[in-house]
C-alpha cells in the first residue's frame, strides 16, 4: 500500500524535508499515514483542522548533555533525549532507552509509535519517549548509578506525574529506574509516581516486569482464536531477543501450551529442539548478565549459531520478534512463510521491515503490529500510575486480569477498525486507525494549540 491521497502526500513530503536522514522516524510516519488515508478520505475534519500536520510534529523535543565520571576518574559525555510527542489524551508516557543506537531519529520514531500504542490501551496517556546513547554493557553498578543521576538531573526539569511519566526500555530495568527515581526524589523533594517500573518497595506494580511479554502472548492468543480458531497449544514458537520481553513471552507461551525452541542476542541465537529451559536463560541473562551462547554449555542437545538473524530460518508456527527495530526483513519473512509460519506478532518496536509485513500479509499470515501487540508494558505502567495516584497496591492476579482484558480489547478494537474501513484482518491499518481516532478527536476538541 502506498500513499495516494494528495493531502497525506503533502504531509509526508513536509516530514521528509524537516527530518532529513531520520530513517527510522520517516519509516514509522509513512506506515501510519498509509493507513490513515482511509480515515481522512471519509472525514474532512482531519484535513480541515490540520490534524495530520500537527500529529507528525513533536510538541517538544529535548536534547541535553549528560556528563558523568567513570571508575577510573575520567569524565565521559553522552547525549540525553526526551521527545514529548503528543499530550492530547494524557500526560506524556513512554520509556527511556540506553543504547549506542539512540539518536534523534530513533527517539522520535519510538515517541510517535507510542502515541497510538497508548491510545489503544484506552488509558489516559499521551505519547513520549527518551533515552541516551550511553551503553550500560560492561559498566559497573557505580558507573551506571552516576550516569543515571546525571541524566535525571537534567530530565527532572521536564517531567512530573501529571506532565510526563517515563519508564524503562532497552538498557533500563529496575536498577536504572531505582537510581533515576532516587535522584528525582532528592532534587524535587517529593515522592510521586513520576516513573513507572519502580521496585515494589517504593510504588512499583506487580506484573510490570512480565507485562510486555505476557501482553504479547495474550494479544496473539486472542488473534489466533478469533481469526484462525486455534491457540498456542501444541505450536512451535521462535522468539528473537533474550531480554525482558523475550523471557516473559517465552514463559507465557509455554504456559499456554506452546514449545519455544529459540532465543537470540546481538551475537547469535540458540536452538533447543526440546524447548527452551527458561530457568537457565534467567540465570544467564538476569542474574549473571551473560551472553545467550552460554546456554549450550548448560543444556545438552542445544545449539548455538553466530549471527542473530539466522534465527528466522528455524521452522515454526508462530514467530515473535522481540529484539529491536528492523530485525526481520523481506527475505527472512519469505523463509518463515516457506517453513509454514501461521502467525507473527511484534514484541519489539517496529521489528519487521515494510517488505516483511507485505510478505506476511500477501501470504495470509496473521500479523500483529507492535503498537498493538506489545502494548502490555505501557498498559501495566498505566495501571502502576493509577495505583500510585490512589495510594493502592493491587495483587498480581488483579493486575494480570486487567492486562489480559486490555490486550483482548486492543485486538478487537484494531480488528473492528479494519472491518469498518474495508480492510478486514489488516491489523496494521486497524491499529493505526483505532489509535489515531481517539487522539485526533481530542486534538480537534482542544483547539489548534494542541
Amino acid at each position: 500500500m502506498a500513499i495516494t491521497n494528495s493531502y497525506m502526500q503533502r504531509v509526508m513530503e513536509q516530514v521528509k524535508q524537516r527530518n532529513p536522514g531520520e530513517s527510522e522516524f520517516l519509516q514509522a510516519v509513512e506506515e501510519v499515514l498509509e493507513s490513515l488515508q482511509l480515515v481522512v478520505e471519509k472525514d474532512p475534519r482531519y484535513e480541515q483542522y490540520g490534524v495530520i500536520e500537527r500529529l507528525v510534529e513533536p510538541e517538544r523535543f529535548i536534547q541535553f548533555r549528560v556528563s558523568w565520571v567513570d571508575d577510573n576518574g575520567k569524565v565521559q559525555v553522552n547525549r540525553g533525549f526526551r521527545c514529548q510527542f503528543n499530550s492530547a489524551i494524557g500526560p506524556y508516557k513512554g520509556g527511556l532507552r540506553l543504547h549506542p543506537s539512540v539518536c534523534a531519529s530513533v527517539v522520535k520514531f519510538l515517541g510517535f509509535e507510542q502515541i497510538f500504542k497508548n491510545s489503544l490501551t484506552t488509558l489516559p496517556m499521551g505519547g513520549g519517549k527518551g533515552g541516551s546513547d550511553f551503553d550500560p554493557k560492561g559498566k559497573s553498578d557505580m558507573e551506571i548509578m552516576r550516569f543515571c543521576q546525571s541524566f535525571m538531573t537534567e530530565l527532572c526539569k521536564h517531567i512530573g506525574p501529571d506532565t510526563d511519566v517515563p519508564a524503562g526500555d532497552i538498557g533500563v530495568g529496575g536498577r536504572e529506574i531505582g537510581f533515576m527515581y532516587g535522584q528525582y526524589k532528592r532534587l524535587r523533594n517529593e515522592f510521586t509516581g513520576v516513573l513507572t517500573g519502580k521496585g515494589l518497595t517504593f510504588g512499583g506494580s506487580l506484573v510490570r516486569t512480565e507485562a510486555t511479554g505476557y501482553g504479547l502472548c495474550y494479544f496473539t492468543q486472542e488473534m489466533l482464536q478469533c481469526m484462525k480458531n486455534t491457540s498456542f497449544e501444541g505450536k512451535t514458537v521462535v522468539i528473537s531477543g533474550s531480554g525482558n520481553v523475550a523471557i516473559y513471552a517465552t514463559q507465557k507461551a509455554t504456559q499456554l501450551g506452546a514449545k519455544v525452541v529459540a532465543l537470540s542476542d546481538s551475537n547469535g541465537y540458540i536452538y533447543d529442539p526440546n524447548g527452551i529451559n527458561l530457568d537457565v536463560v534467567k540465570q544467564i541473562k538476569e542474574v549473571e548478565h551473560g551472553r545467550i551462547k552460554e546456554y549450550v554449555q548448560r543444556v545438552s542437545g542445544a545449539e548455538y549459531h553466530e549471527g542473530c538473524r539466522g534465527i528466522w530460518t528455524i521452522p515454526c508456527d508462530i514467530a515473535l520478534p522481540c529484539a529491536t527495530q528492523n530485525e526481520l526483513n523481506g527475505d527472512e519473512a519469505k523463509v518463515l512463510v516457506q517453513n509454514g509460519v501461521m502467525a507473527v506478532a511484534e514484541g519489539a518496536n517496529m521489528p519487521s521491515t515494510p517488505e516483511a509485513i507485505a510478505v506476511f500479509q500477501e501470504n495470509g499470515v496473521l500479523f500483529g503490529p507492535a503498537k498493538a501487540a506489545n502494548a502490555g508494558g505501557v498498559a501495566t505502567s498505566g495501571l502502576e500510575m493509577s495505583q500510585n495516584s490512589a495510594r493502592l497496591s493491587w495483587t498480581f492476579e488483579e493486575v494480570d486480569a486487567k492486562l489480559q482484558e486490555i490486550m483482548k480489547n486492543i485486538f478487537h478494537n484494531a480488528y473492528n477498525a479494519s472491518v469498518e474501513y474495508d480492510c478486514p484482518g489488516n491489523l496494521v491499518n486497524g491499529a493505526n486507525i483505532a489509535g489515531f481516532k481517539k487522539v485526533a478527536d481530542a486534538m480537534i476538541a482542544q483547539g489548534v494549540c494542541y
